[in-house]
């Protein structure tokens, strides 16, 4: 039963994404505001991984999740009610608080529940369920969004999650067993107060500012923003001296394969929140797509990822950091061509003529992420095994959130209004594909800090 809620969280990850398009049209988003629907959820998911891990080891597995799943499903229902971008936004939010205390509990509930063989059957059967939530989410909002049921258009694909969250909860309430680790560290609410602040003061200004031609105010904000964070830095130092249980734990990043895998991961994160959307306003509002004919785009994507991740796994243990790398530069080729092909059909490109890109695309970041993991976490000691696990999964969402904002920068800065359609959004999305490969080059060289292959001993007779 956990894992339903592993389900809807990874779903609304990506479900909204080939929904955008709908709902900026019923809602009158401007720019801003389709980006923070989608940042949003993101933003309060990362903020809240690692307080609510240690709200579950210290006040029982069962009863945070429940919690966290409860918060999660009255949040999906405000969402499929609400009227105006305001309101989804913060709905949204809602949510992304609610996943950051149910999620962690997932993965500690099978670790102390099974054993052995079974516990790997549980490992595999979570990551099974991952894998099918990232397929469907943009595949399921698609489909959702056109069906139109009962006249509800985009607002099924939150409605599906409140009889999936009130099993959920009443499954676990009835199966689950508590579980708690009596030695957890405590909890540290300034740490992530000012981690949240400066972290939002730097984000909205890159949101918004470009549809306000840049005033004083966005710079002030960032640069408010910066040292909010250098301040999260001293105090959590100086959490550490005193009770030892900071939000960050610093001294992991004295390690070079864990600061430089997850800044990569940072990177892939960003990349992958700035592209997404950008591709779903492309092949919906540049090529005139519906939501159902652009998910099968995400379709072929996910399941090349899916490869991708199969084959670099396979790889890694002789290859170590070339198999990331090597997908890094896959990755950049199949932009390129994304790039070459924009150009030169403009809103005549077909679906057809998309496939041998969007899968040498979804290839690629498979060959990066399944590996980025291992090469990342695999030398942190025991100790601080579930921080940097924490750090991690942070870095992720934070990195897709942040990628999301950064679509103002330099998306919707051909467009502030978020109104354009046919050639201008074809315009901007081809301007968008130089940062993307700038930034898919730039974690191929971060990628050097990981553990290189070993080399093979040669024996003198």
């Amino acid at each position: 039963m956990v894992l339903l809620g592993e389900l809807m969280a990874v779903l609304d990850a990506s479900v909204v994404d080939t929904a955008l398009p709908s709902i900026q049209a019923n809602t009158g988003a401007p720019a801003a505001g389709l980006q923070w629907i989608q940042a949003a959820y993101g933003l309060a998911l990362a903020l809240g991984l690692i307080t609510g891990g240690r709200l579950g080891d210290r006040y029982g597995r069962k009863r945070i999740f429940l919690l966290g799943a409860g918060v999660f499903t009255a949040a999906s229902l405000l969402c499929s009610l609400a009227t105006g971008p305001t309101a989804l936004i913060a709905a949204r939010a809602a949510q992304g608080a609610g996943a950051a205390v149910m999620v962690p509990q997932i993965l500690a509930t099978v670790h102390v529940t099974f054993t052995g063989s079974a516990r790997a059957k549980a490992f595999g059967l979570y990551g099974a369920v991952m894998s099918v939530g990232s397929v469907a989410g943009p595949v399921l909002g698609g489909v959702l969004t056109q069906a139109d049921l009962f006249g509800l258009g985009w607002r099924s694909i939150f409605l599906i999650n409140v009889p999936l969250g009130i099993a959920a909860v009443l499954l676990g309430h009835r199966y689950l067993t508590e579980s708690r680790n009596r030695q957890a560290l405590r909890l540290d609410p300034l740490g992530m107060v000012l981690s949240a602040l400066g972290l939002l003061l730097i984000a909205y200004p890159l949101s918004a500012g470009g549809a306000h031609h840049w005033p004083w105010w966005t710079f002030t904000a960032m640069a408010a923003g910066l040292a909010v964070l250098v301040g999260l830095v001293f105090q959590q130092r100086s959490k550490t001296r005193k009770d030892g249980s900071p939000l960050v734990v610093l001294s992991l990043f004295s390690g070079r394969p864990f600061s430089g895998g997850l800044t990569a991961q940072l990177v892939l994160g960003l990349l992958s929140g700035l592209f997404f959307l950008c591709w779903t306003l492309f092949m919906q509002q540049g090529l005139g797509l519906s939501p159902s004919r652009a998910a099968i785009g995400f379709l072929l994507f996910t399941l090349a990822e899916i490869g991708g991740a199969w084959l670099a796994m396979s790889a890694v243990a002789r290859h170590q950091r070339r198999a990331p790398q090597a997908g890094a530069l896959l990755a950049v080729l199949a932009l390129a061509v994304f790039h070459l092909l924009a150009t030169t059909y403009g809103t005549n490109l077909s679906m057809t003529a998309m496939a041998l890109p969007a899968l040498a695309l979804g290839l690629g970041l498979g060959m990066i992420g399944a590996p980025l993991t291992d090469l990342t976490l695999g030398r942190v000691g025991d100790a601080h095994a579930g921080s940097a696990s924490g750090l991690f999964n942070t870095a992720t969402h934070l990195g897709i959130s942040l990628g999301v904002v950064l679509t103002g920068v330099v998306f919707f800065s051909h467009d502030p209004a978020a109104t354009a359609r046919g050639t201008d959004v074809v315009n901007a999305f081809t301007a968008t594909l130089p940062y993307v490969i700038g930034g898919l080059l730039a974690m191929w060289a971060l990628m050097f800090f990981l553990p290189r292959p070993a080399i093979p001993r040669t024996h003198r007779s």
